[in-house]
């Protein structure tokens, strides 16, 4: 199966939340992963605001870093093409959503990915109405 999966979604890897099971097991049934190339700035960015929170502490952060880039090695990094920006021209067109979240959905698309996993239920929405087959794991928190 080739799984796409948005920041809000990965980043249940590295901060347990509701839905971090689901994704484990949807990402340990994926045969391909594709991630869009935003993915990464996004998860350090959630991460980091985390740590000014004072609700993760800097080893946390660096041990919640380091699986990330571990993470992501052997993952099909989905690069932001013309293709893939007019399809989320489209996407927000046509939906609810932000500028990055249609990002996720249009590399999905353009990747022809099988499922697509979300904890936005925006995003979630614009994927369905999109034609690709979707997950929701939980709340968005990233």
């Amino acid at each position: 199966m080739r799984l796409s999966v948005d920041s809000s979604s990965l980043a249940k890897r590295y901060v347990q939340e509701d839905g971090s099971e689901k994704v484990d097991n949807l990402l340990q049934s994926a045969l391909e992963l594709g991630l869009c190339i935003i993915l990464v700035p996004e998860i350090v960015s959630g991460l980091n605001r985390r740590l000014r929170e004072g609700a993760l502490v800097l080893a946390d952060y660096r041990k919640a870093k380091r699986q990330l880039l571990e993470d992501v090695r052997d993952a099909t990094m989905l690069q932001v093409t013309p293709a893939v920006v007019s399809r989320s021209v489209k996407l927000l067109e046509n939906n609810i959503l932000r500028a990055m979240d249609a990002l996720h959905v249009a590399c999905a698309l353009e990747w022809q990915a099988d499922i697509f996993v979300t904890s936005d239920r925006k995003q979630f929405v614009a994927a369905k109405n999109a034609g690709l087959r979707s997950e929701y794991v939980g709340q968005q928190d990233v």
